[in-house]
């Protein structure tokens, strides 16, 4: 049997003329390429020559073939700086590569590069593990019967604490979603809810003046209130494991203009510091300072920010740069010094001992590269970046550098551009970023080592009362007035999931694993998951 043939393929015509040819896609450009550190910016591989459409796997694919090491391969996330003449002003300044650069960055729309440019793009070594976007309310829980102030996951995730202005605070089992424990005893609102790292305490501050402990375990509380302030008290800030793992102290500080140091053991005070002036609004327990003993960072509506030995309450350092009420800090630290020997493997340490060893090595990965860092902001609409010991066991650069200046300490950073009062802000957990949440309704992303502007973030309607980073650096969530809680993308710096639910004002969130918790007026606590 013969084999048939198709017929040969006509050309269409059209109106008796002949149509086009299809035209043959053009090449992509060959561009000469150098990879650098986002940290230092010192070149990680000698520059290359390579086809403009390498797909962003292949860029990851290539740098960890040209600087290899024995340990698996390390995922990246890869950004091309926009020259400040092609800015656009309040756009973002930087592009990140989530495709290829001949899409995002050849077909910018600033039209900032060409083919011929020499590309620098800047590597970020990612987090081995990703965090899982909420997207839905897995559940609403209801007890407390006035709004709800404050919400702070515990250092493993498995509790949530929260604090009422019912003068109870509560707390919260994760695993099955359902309320744990009832803890009364304030006389006035619970302003403030902090977990002490080993998860073995619960400290509470309230309108009352009072700092209480709680057993998480059993609800009850641990002896009677710590009596002292005159006024209620704002913040809590529990001494870091990696300094002391059998008894941490705890700090609060007040209304009063004190902070007071407390033996959480036999709750007695051991120290009052009592330089500030007027309202002390929050205190950071640092892991460094001299001889890395820890420090205690106060921030005032005196318009100070004063840095304090935190053994034996010596006065170091006043900051007095800010023109108006200092109201939160944070410090590049933070999220290692709160969940201490826990990370993301869930591994429980069998001792203090271990427990201390884990965290110091943690705290030690974190600072191997930079020195612990404070941001201040305030209701002057702008922030400041600190290096208050730019060297790891002394202050010998700090106290010279102030010497030059005349006594006084110089910002590493002014990071200005909101136009109202700063409300929150707060450092990623790799400490490589910063984000700042105001009454302007607008989030704020800074780069964390150098303060420098990176993206603003639109969509809230109302003022941002609060942000949490997710655990791997990659997605920051905020809640607002506009009764929304939303989490943004930072590779597109744009809105990734809008959490729509509360009723009211929302004044705390907090992320923990892949959930995102949240509380407000409307007197409920929202758990929002994949």
């Amino acid at each position: 049997m013969s084999v048939l043939l198709p017929p040969p393929k006509r050309q269409k015509v059209y109106h008796g003329v002949p149509g086009p040819e299809p035209e043959s896609p053009e090449p992509s450009p060959n561009i000469v390429v150098q990879f650098v550190s986002e940290d230092d910016g010192t070149p990680l591989a000698p520059a290359i020559n390579l086809p403009a459409n390498v797909s962003r796997e292949g860029l990851e694919a290539l740098i960890n073939k040209l600087s290899p090491t024995d340990e698996d391969p390390v995922p990246f996330s890869f950004h091309v700086e926009i020259p400040a003449d092609s800015a656009t002003p309040g756009a973002p300044t930087r592009v990140v590569i989530s495709k290829s650069i001949e899409e995002d960055i050849l077909s910018h729309p600033t039209k900032a590069f060409t083919p011929e440019d020499v590309f620098i793009v800047r590597c970020s070594p990612q987090a081995v593990f990703r965090v899982r976007p909420a997207t839905r309310c897995s559940s609403t829980l209801s007890g407390h019967t006035s709004p709800i102030l404050c919400a702070s996951f515990s250092p493993t995730g498995n509790l949530l604490a929260t604090g009422s202005g019912d003068c109870n605070a509560r707390l919260w089992d994760l695993f099955t979603e359902t309320p744990s424990h009832t803890l009364s005893g304030h006389k006035g609102w619970v302003l403030c809810v902090e977990w002490e790292a080993m998860e073995r305490k619960l400290a509470s501050g309230g309108h009352d003046g009072h700092v209480r402990l709680w057993d998480p375990k059993t609800g009850k509380p641990l002896g009677d209130a710590m009596k002292g302030h005159s006024k209620w008290v704002t913040s809590l800030a529990w001494e870091p494991i990696h300094i002391n793992a059998t008894a941490p102290r705890l700090a609060s500080s007040s209304k009063d203009g004190t902070v007071r140091v407390w033996n959480a053991g036999t709750r007695q005070l051991e120290y009052a510091l009592g330089g500030h002036s007027a309202s002390v609004n929050v205190v950071r327990w640092g892991g460094g300072g001299l001889n890395g003993k820890g420090v205690l960072y106060t921030a005032s509506s005196d318009r100070t920010v004063r840095v304090w030995d935190a053994n034996g309450g010596k006065p170091l350092y006043t900051l007095k740069d800010h023109a108006h009420w200092v109201t939160t800090l944070t410090l590049n630290t933070d999220f290692i010094l709160r969940t201490g020997p826990f990370d993301h493997k869930g591994k429980k340490p069998a001792s203090d001992t271990e427990a201390q060893t884990l965290a110091l090595e943690r705290y030690n990965t974190l600072l191997s590269s930079t020195p612990e860092l404070l941001i201040s902001g305030s209701d002057d609409h702008t922030l400041f970046l600190w290096s208050i010991f730019p060297s790891r066991t002394t202050t010998t650069t700090f106290s010279s550098q102030a010497a030059e200046n005349g006594g006084k300490l110089k910002p590493l950073a002014r990071l200005t551009g909101h136009q109202r009062q700063v409300s929150h802000v707060a450092f990623s957990p790799d400490g490589r970023w910063a984000a700042s949440a105001a009454w302007d309704n607008s989030v704020r992303i800074w780069e964390g080592r150098t303060g420098k502007f990176v993206a603003t973030l639109r969509g809230h309607v109302g003022a941002v009362y609060r942000l949490a980073w997710s655990a791997d650096s990659r997605m920051l969530v905020s809640a607002s007035k506009d009764t929304t809680v939303k989490i943004w993308d930072l590779k597109t710096y744009k809105l990734k999931t809008d959490l729509p639910g509360h009723t009211d004002e929302v004044y705390c969130v907090d992320f923990v694993a892949d959930k995102v918790v949240s509380g407000g007026r409307d007197r409920t606590v929202k758990i929002w998951k994949n």
